[in-house]
Formats: structure tokens, sequence, C-alpha cells
């Protein structure tokens, strides 16, 4: 079976490090904890009923943007995890070895340590 080419966006391979960094999610995670402290203060301080409701729905749309970002973070990391993870029983390297290697890495021909035992997927 060999490997489809690499992935084009935008007529372009796809490079998983020019992506947003996690400046825009931190942005998100802050505007996110004043809009939750301000929603019921707003309340409580008698603000228009129509601001107190546009900053719930802001909170709501907050936690769903913020929510999908998180789920996609974690699945760059546990790719990248995957793609680094040296194979049960095998004297081979990994993509990911073979890549550092090739960009100019240290060795990573290193045994894990026996205590480690099998990793279950």
């Amino acid at each position: 079976m060999t490997s489809p080419g690499p992935i084009q966006y935008k007529g372009e391979p796809l490079e998983p490090e020019r992506g947003p960094g996690l400046g825009c999610f931190r942005f998100q995670l802050v505007v996110l904890a004043i809009a939750i402290v301000l929603t019921p203060l707003s309340v409580a301080w008698r603000w228009p009923t129509w601001l107190s409701a546009l900053l719930l729905v802001v909170v709501i749309l907050l936690l769903l943007v913020a929510g999908q970002t998180t789920i996609f973070l974690l699945r760059l990391v546990a790719a990248d995890r995957r793609s680094r993870r040296r194979p049960l029983g095998r004297g081979t390297k990994t993509v990911g070895e073979l890549e550092d290697e090739a960009a100019g890495g240290e060795d990573t021909n290193v045994k894990p340590p026996d205590d480690e035992g099998p990793v279950r997927q």
C-alpha cells in the first residue's frame, strides 16, 4: 500500500507549524472569563436587560468556540505523540524519528525504559 502525497491546502502542502498559535486560544479564554464574571454582575447591577442577554449569548458562543478549539488542540497533541511512538516489537524507526533525523535532530535510537509496558489504544 502506498501512502498518499502531502495534504494539499490552497494549492500548497499543509504544514502544521503554519497553523494558528495558542495566542488566539488564550485570548478566547480571557474574554470568556471576563464575560462569565460580568454576566451575573450585570443582572445584580441592574444593567439593561438587552445587555445582560447579550453577555449571556456571548458566554454561550465563547464556550462553544473555546470547547471546539480545545478538542482541536488535544487532537493535534495526540497525533504528534502517536507519530513519535515506537511500534511494539519493532526495531525500525517511526516516521517522526526519520523526519527528526532528516531535520538534523538528535539520535532517537534510544529504547524506552522497561517499566513502561505496552501502549494500549
